[in-house]
């Protein structure tokens, strides 16, 4: 830069010496050119550092940025555990468990095609859990989940490994949740105090494995946020297994059905589409490489034509031997129709080598998004452009009619009233 800059300091020098502006032309346009270059330098300069932002639309980690980074040699099955150390949270600005609203995730995008990738974003550190006021109804839903359902719905491997594993994150959550949301948690000596619930959790390894004393570290755990929690484990043959979870608000699936299964028998049973030809791989690859400091999240939708946030009642009973779609009432009125998305977020627990999922659900009845601006006619391209197996998989044909009618409806009333769709991007960029 210093040798640029000293090219144009001579160059403007020399012209100003120079008897005829037909003479200094052709310096003029040298000294032109390199100060066009100097101010692209500066600005490509300027664009590489990094810019912070609350809830940024950071890169895709499936998208190559760069050189590859090869994964640390290790004996297959065996973690090495690193030295890493989340960074301190920031308090959440302005938190409150009665104002503060849940995050208006919208995530789907117009057709007409529909790309199925994992749909990874690079996730802030100070984002890990995300709480709001539908807190309290979480809360009470996963107390009733556990007393009602037990086991069916937690369960901690009891190998050295796993059980270490759902410690430390029992670990991780006493650290994170008192410095994000601090009106709402206090740490202990032993652990942390829920201030809302009137709860203690009492962390340490030993007094979670007394005789008569002890609580599921992953049940425990979920008590403590609005998440379900699910960690998978690399075993000698290379491949992750789910060994501990607590699905208490899932939605569709059964943790009794998932247990012990490995990372591809996980969405062949569940039938995910374009999972062996599109994401397959890519998947595997991505759980061997994740490393605990670089966490990742991701977000997803369904549509549901029932009001239950645990279970959709609509598919049949929970304890059916196969619920299915095949089981709902098609062409449900809107009223009954509700939006359901998942935040997730993935890392790797540095001591165990877990790799923990958080799964955050947001419900909301479809009236009330379809009144935000841009949303009714970008979901019902999104869902027009979903093929064969992504709509039989997510259910389009029992409520497909009446809910695009609807959608159609709401957007051209928004059209209509002149909401200018050229600025959608800057309005309501994905995922919101």
């Amino acid at each position: 830069m210093s040798n640029i800059h000293t090219m144009l300091h001579d160059s403007i020098i020399y012209i100003q010496n120079i008897s005829t502006l037909q003479q200094a032309k052709p310096l003029i346009y040298l000294s032109l050119g390199l100060a066009a270059l100097v101010y692209l330098i500066q600005r490509v300069l300027a664009g590489s550092e990094p810019k912070s932002r609350p809830h940024s639309r950071s890169p895709d980690p499936e998208k190559p940025t760069g050189t590859r980074v090869k994964a640390p040699e290790r004996p297959d099955g065996v973690w090495i555990p690193s030295d890493f150390k989340r960074p301190t949270a920031a308090p959440y600005p302005d938190w409150s468990l009665e104002k503060t609203k849940p995050l208006p995730y919208r995530p789907f995008r117009y057709g007409p095609k529909y790309n199925i990738t994992m749909g990874l974003r690079t996730m802030n550190w100070d984002e890990w859990i995300e709480l709001d006021n539908h807190y309290p109804r979480f809360h009470a839903d996963k107390k009733r989940r556990i007393e009602e359902r037990g086991s069916k719905c937690f369960h901690t491997d009891p190998s050295p490994q796993v059980f270490d594993g759902a410690v430390e994150l029992l670990e991780e959550l006493c650290g994170y949740l008192p410095e994000r949301y601090p009106s709402m948690f206090r740490k202990t000596e032993h652990g942390m105090v829920n201030l809302f619930a009137d709860e203690t959790f009492d962390i340490r390894k030993d007094v979670l494995t007394m005789n008569g004393n002890r609580e599921d570290p992953m049940q425990m755990a979920a008590r403590m946020v609005q998440d379900d929690l699910a960690i998978m484990f690399e075993k000698e043959d290379g491949q992750m297994y789910l060994l501990a979870g607590a699905i208490l608000l899932p939605g569709f699936w059964r943790l009794q059905d998932k247990l012990g299964m490995s990372l591809d028998q996980l969405h062949y049973s569940g039938d995910v589409p374009g999972y062996h030809d599109k994401l397959r791989k890519g998947m595997n690859n991505f759980f061997r490489r994740i490393k605990p400091e670089a966490p990742v999240n991701r977000n997803n939708y369904f549509l549901q034509v029932d009001e239950d946030l645990a279970w959709s009642s609509s598919i049949g009973d929970e304890d059916n031997a196969e619920p299915s779609w095949d089981a709902a009432a098609a062409n449900r009125a809107i009223e009954h129709h509700h939006f359901r998305s998942e935040r997730q977020s993935l890392r790797r627990l540095p001591r165990s080598g877990g790799v923990l999922f958080t799964i955050r659900t947001y419900f909301h009845p479809i009236t009330e998004i379809a009144e935000e601006d841009y949303v009714p006619g970008r979901l019902a391209s999104a869902i027009r452009s979903w093929g064969d197996d992504v709509s039989k998989y997510k259910g389009k044909a029992k409520y497909g009619d009446v809910l695009l009618n609807y959608l159609d409806k709401k957007h051209e009333e928004q059209v209509a009233r002149g909401l200018d769709m050229s600025r959608e991007d800057e309005c309501r960029a994905y995922p919101y």
